[in-house]
């Protein structure tokens, strides 16, 4: 009879454990291995574009009454800055930067006209070079739109009801909704991918007189919701604003005529607006959805974000062109696969900018950005960077349109808890103390306790327009 050796049951169980922490060691290092890969594949990269949008027209950003589970979901899968801005507030201009990363003093575009960055200098065009299959599906507001630099281009805009070629009807948010599924749904697998889907909604439909024309579907929404009036929605606040602005003939108030000039028809207004709203979140939900389905969402860089912020009648005005916070702020929310669990649904008050985002783009592919672009990749913000120097200023600027009794120019000095204002067609200037004053209804110019913040502020704002120009 065999002998046994009286450790043998210890020796059987300590084998074991090797080969199941063997196991599990290279089961992790599969995983790590499989992780650094997709950590060096390039990004798919979605950006879902809204119009007329402004900061906290969003759930996430505890809006009293807007629904947008979608964008909120997305949020608390990544970062929602809270002081994103553009650098200039109308959709053409801002449209611009957004494709070239520059300023509208370098772009060349001062109101619709195609902007003349050199396309090959413009995110799409440098993904596409670099192997991209590269979409723009929806609103395209600079010049004649360039189909052929797009493997699949629909531009439309305008009008919230779109004609079909059998002469048929559809929503615009609904054909944005389906040009990006059949995008997502045609393109190449072997591929990495960027779509733009720029929303027409939530802008108004300027002719109509209802301006805001939500899809039948969603007329229950808000029915029964008594929207909040802005405080200084009143003719008192208005005739605070510079003369030039605070008169019939401009612009701004013009359309605060066609959207706010009875109660009634701010509440109808303003309903419609967030059902337009509340329409766009729905479709980001299922293009979202198709990725999830397709598996390659978490290898995709999905941005939320829009092309200038909304007056909702504060200071007595409709739209948006100038200075003021409710015009040019912006949502900016970032679901990027390269976020630690532990970094996601936080918020960031870092000054980003619309100029920002190309870079930003480029940088997810692995492309260097063209000396020109003015943005800066702004993915290390959320990415944990240490020691990080980042911007607490920028310079805003906005030709005049058609001439200044219509919209006159404007530029600025923003900064989070102060801005500077100059109206250069009117030699005017305006100085607010955000901190105290985030409504900007107190024009501190001529405050002796302001005189050094002033001159500090003129100084910066001159080194500031330089550089951006």
């Amino acid at each position: 009879m065999a002998s046994v050796c009286k450790y043998s049951p210890l020796i059987t169980v300590r084998k074991n454990l090797s080969y199941l922490v063997a196991a599990l060691y290279l089961s992790l290092l599969g995983t790590a291995l499989s992780a650094d890969a997709s950590a060096t594949k390039p990004l798919n990269i979605l950006v879902l574009y809204a119009d007329d949008w402004r900061h906290d027209t969003l759930g996430s950003a505890s809006h009293p009454v807007v629904k947008t589970p979608n964008l909120d979901q997305l949020a608390a899968e990544g970062v929602r800055f809270t002081h994103n801005c553009v650098t200039t507030s109308i959709c053409g201009v801002s449209r611009a930067s957004l494709f070239t990363g520059q300023w509208m003093s370098r772009h060349g575009n001062p109101a619709f006209n195609l902007f003349t960055t050199p396309w090959a200098e413009t995110y799409p065009g440098l993904l596409r070079e670099h192997g991209y299959f590269v979409g723009h599906i929806g609103k395209w507001h600079n010049g004649k739109f360039p189909q052929q630099k797009f493997d699949f281009g629909r531009s439309y805009q305008t009008t919230h009801w779109q004609k079909q070629p059998d002469g048929s009807l559809i929503h615009v948010t609904q054909k944005n909704e389906n040009d990006a599924l059949e995008f997502l749904r045609t393109r190449p697998a072997n591929k990495p991918f960027c779509l733009t889907l720029a929303f027409f909604a939530t802008h108004a439909e300027d002719q109509n007189p209802l301006q805001y024309l939500p899809q039948p579907s969603s007329m229950e929404l808000y029915k029964d919701t008594v929207i909040p009036i802005p405080p200084t929605a009143t003719d008192a606040f208005f005739k605070r604003l510079p003369p030039f602005i605070a008169n019939e003939e401009n612009e701004g108030r013009r359309r605060w005529h066609w959207r706010f000039d009875t109660p009634e028809k701010y509440q109808a207004m303003m309903k419609n607006y967030y059902r337009l709203a509340t329409e766009v979140d729905a479709t980001c939900g299922r293009v979202l959805a198709e990725l999830r389905h397709q598996g390659v969402l978490e290898n995709t860089l999905v941005i939320f974000t829009g092309d200038n912020g909304y007056f909702h009648a504060e200071h007595g005005l409709a739209d948006k062109w100038y200075p003021y916070e409710e015009s040019i702020r912006t949502p900016l929310i970032v679901r990027d696969p390269r976020l630690p669990a532990r970094l996601r649904g936080r918020t960031d008050d870092a000054i980003t900018l619309n100029v920002d985002l190309a870079p930003t783009f480029l940088a997810a592919a692995g492309v260097e950005a063209p000396p020109r672009m003015q943005g800066r990749d702004f993915a290390p913000l959320y990415l944990a960077a240490q020691g990080l120097t980042w911007r607490t200023e920028f310079f805003y600027e906005h030709a005049t349109i058609n001439n200044i009794k219509f919209i006159p120019s404007s530029q600025a000095l923003v900064r989070k808890d102060a801005k500077y204002l100059f109206w250069p067609d009117f030699n005017f200037e305006e100085l607010f103390d955000l901190k105290t004053d985030p409504a900007e209804t107190n024009n501190l110019t001529t405050d002796p306790a302001y005189a050094a913040t002033l001159a500090e502020m003129r100084q910066r704002f001159a080194a500031l327009k330089t550089a951006a120009r």
